[in-house]
């Protein structure tokens, strides 16, 4: 396969592999009822499998009601909800790519409205609920206090985090993806910027990632041993005092590898304050986090973030400084762009047979 780009090389995960590196990244559509997935979620991740993603993940996927960043998002904490996620998991299946699950807690971002409703808090009056955090520090600022957990709550919050990856797999889900970044439940632990406690949950990052680690442990024992775990970082915070990937994140990194049970860090990157500031937004601006926690932790690595060309994207893996590429806008606007990327790289597209007299030209 020498003459074959390695971004359309197959890439196996213990016992799952996906037949390219091209992963659809979870992203929120807030369009769900009762955290319920529909015909919208079957079409929107069908046609990204059909495409020719390697891996496609569904959106942020809460483990409870409180979890949920506005009411249209999805959860799998009901049997009503798992019976949809195994109609998402099916139809990922039947394109060709290899089905994967986000499984999320919002903590302090949790009852707002969708994006184009304003992204603004939702009263308790008006159908709202209580966020909650590791410290009573709100986000943004205009946002009233969220609860401070105490450690039973953080208990049955890890068990919470547990039985969704039991329904998961349930569903069909051959990976499981903990959201710990932009600003959500887990990244609020990790960050000194939200996280003020005194407890074994705060201080350095060792206490800090508890909440991580216990998750993990708890996802781990229902999981099974032969299908991938991966984890999602923002490996920076863009803000003095947060954290930084040669940092704390590095420390986190290889704390993930020593483990021995989670696959690949989804290496992203933000989202702990709306003060917070990204020095460029460019292609690629993330990928060097990527690159520096495979190279220095020795764990496999995801990047994301305005990837949107096909020799960029080819570039990142061929280079070694990715294992997979996680796409969000690009194949938000085009389903197929993995089969067009292949195009552009000289290859052969295998396109689903029913479409075989489709045309991918420009």
């Amino acid at each position: 396969m020498a003459h074959t780009p390695l971004l359309f090389q197959p890439i196996a995960f213990r016992s799952v592999t996906a037949r390219n590196r091209i992963a659809v990244a979870p992203m929120c559509q807030y369009v769900a009822t009762d955290g319920i997935p529909d015909d919208w979620h079957v079409q929107h991740l069908g046609a990204r499998a059909m495409g020719g993603a390697g891996i496609v993940f569904t959106e942020a996927s809460s483990v409870n009601p409180v979890g949920r960043i506005t009411p249209g998002d999805l959860g799998l904490y009901n049997d009503t909800q798992q019976a949809a996620f195994a109609r998402l998991a099916a139809i990922i299946t039947r394109g060709g790519a290899v089905p994967g699950i986000q499984i999320a807690h919002a903590g302090r971002k949790a009852s707002s409205t969708s994006p184009w409703e304003g992204d603004s808090y939702i009263p308790l009056d008006q159908g709202g609920w209580r966020a909650v955090a590791p410290s009573a520090i709100g986000y943004p600022k205009k946002d009233p206090t969220p609860q401070a957990l105490t450690t039973e709550e953080i208990a049955a919050l890890v068990q919470d985090f547990a039985e969704t990856a039991r329904r998961a797999l349930a569903a069909g889900f051959k990976i499981a993806e903990i959201h710990g970044a932009h600003g959500y439940l887990i990244h609020s632990f990790l960050s000194p910027i939200s996280n003020t406690r005194n407890d074994g949950y705060g201080g350095d990052i060792a206490g800090r990632a508890r909440f991580l680690m216990e998750v993990l442990d708890s996802v781990r024992a229902v999981w099974p041993e032969d299908l991938p775990l991966f984890v999602r970082l923002s490996c920076s915070d863009f803000m003095p005092g947060g954290l930084t990937p040669e940092g704390d994140i590095l420390t986190l990194a290889r704390m993930l590898k020593a483990r021995g049970d989670v696959d690949l860090i989804d290496c992203s990157a933000g989202g702990i304050s709306a003060d917070q500031k990204i020095p460029s937004l460019h292609p690629g601006y993330q990928v060097p986090f990527a690159d520096l926690l495979r190279r220095e932790a020795g764990i496999a690595t995801g990047a994301v973030g305005m990837i949107e060309q096909a020799s960029h994207a080819a570039e990142i893996i061929g280079n070694g400084r990715a294992d997979i590429v996680l796409l969000a806008r690009a194949v938000l606007a085009d389903p197929a762009w993995p089969l067009r990327a292949a195009k552009r790289l000289g290859i052969e597209p295998d396109l689903p047979k029913p479409y075989g007299r489709a045309s991918l030209h420009e």
